[in-house]
Parts: C-alpha cells; structure tokens; sequence
C-alpha cells in the first residue's frame, strides 16, 4: 500500500487521541492522528514524523500524522487505518503462508449483531478474520495492545462462538515495523485481552503475527513473525 503524499514534520505535541501538533515548514501546524492509542512511547517531542496530505481540501486539519521516527531510528507505521488494505493486499498476493490461494474474500462483512474485517471460503472452509494493528515494540519484541482494548476482547470473543459453529478463523496482527524478532500480548496493560486470546488458540482460531516492508511512502506485508501465546 502505498501513500499518495507524504511530508516531513517533527513532532510538538498530542493534547488528545484525534490531533497533534507539529512543525511542518518552519510553522506549527494542526493535524490529525490515524491511531487512538496512546503511541506514547513513539510520538515524543523533537522526533521526525510522516504527514499524509489530506484529498479532500474542505477537512479541517491538511495532513494526517501517519508514521514516526522512534527515538530518531526505527521507523514505525502508526497508521490504524491502513492495516486492512495491507492485509486485503497480503492476501490477495499470497504473501500470508497460512491464506494462500483462497477462493473467495470479501471486507467487512457483518454476521448476526458483529461486524469482521474479512469473511473467506476455500474449498469447503469457510471463516472471519480479524486484524490488529501492532505499533508497541521494545528491542525487536513487539505485543500488543497498548491500551486495554474492550472492542478486541469482544471481537475475539465472538470470533470463539463463531468456532463452535464451524468456522475456521484467523487473527492477524500485522506488525507495522520492519524485521521484528517475535510477538506477544501485553498482560500487564490488558491481562483481560491477553486471556481472551490464549482462550481463542485453544478453540482453534490460528493466531498470525506477520511484520511489513516499512518505507516512508509504502507499508507491505514481509516476514512472518511467530506468537508467544502460551
């Protein structure tokens, strides 16, 4: 996937989830953050950051605050909204081992009273799967989430019932930094979340960790990355 517009900016502050402020040309500018997490390890002020330029010119903020510089050297994708697109591209393309060659895969689908990022059918199996942006990262060890996360509890509790109906189903955290040593879920912020999802690889849901190609401009799927979930 691969961004339109992207400028340079160095990172000021974050009063609130939706807006940050940056220096952009020499002037303080306005922006808005495509990630409600906290990201308070990776947006620190003085860093360098990635602006996306905004189509439609009737928005309040011009740029979108989509990737920044952690602590001046790794850079990280924070972009929450591009993960599907990745994901719908990795899969299309192949490139996730574990989804190759499926017949048919449709976006968000929704199924009873939920709504899934994917519905697939291969063969005779069908299934929903479920992506989850990963940003938090600590010396090439990434976990996630990074704020307790009541929307992806319930989403992989519903993807469990769905198990019991015959489903086959898939959690996808897509990692979005380069060449990541392994995966995990952070018990100590979310120890509800980090149960639910041990909880769901003992029903059967396959949990998929796979990191990306991260380039200013270009985020794509590129290695796969084993989850500890014990």
């Amino acid at each position: 996937m691969k961004y339109k517009e992207i400028k340079k900016a160095i990172f000021l502050d974050r009063p609130n989830r939706f807006i940050a402020y940056v220096l952009l040309d020499g002037e303080e500018e306005i922006v808005h953050v495509k990630n409600t997490g906290r990201c308070k390890e990776i947006l620190k002020k003085g860093i360098p950051v990635l602006l996306e330029k905004a189509t439609n010119p009737n928005r309040k903020t011009k740029y979108s605050l989509v990737g920044a510089y952690k602590d001046h050297k790794i850079l990280i994708n924070i972009d929450s909204q591009i993960t599907n697109y990745v994901a719908y591209e990795g899969i299309l393309n192949n490139q996730i081992e574990e989804l190759k060659d499926i017949d048919h895969l449709k976006k968000e689908v929704k199924h009873k009273n939920s709504r899934f990022d994917f519905y697939y059918e291969k063969g005779n199996t069908k299934g929903f799967i479920e992506v989850k942006s990963v940003t938090l990262e600590k010396n090439g060890e990434c976990i996630f989430p990074d704020a307790p996360t009541e929307r992806g509890r319930k989403h992989i509790h519903e993807l469990i019932n769905l198990q019991r109906e015959g489903y086959e189903n898939y959690i996808l955290f897509l990692i979005q930094i380069e060449d990541m040593k392994s995966f995990g879920a952070n018990g100590i912020t979310d120890p509800k979340f980090e149960e639910v999802l041990k909880m769901a690889k003992k029903k059967g849901i396959k949990i998929l960790a796979y990191d990306c190609f991260v380039r200013e401009d270009e985020l794509m799927i590129k290695n796969k990355v084993t989850p500890v979930i014990e």
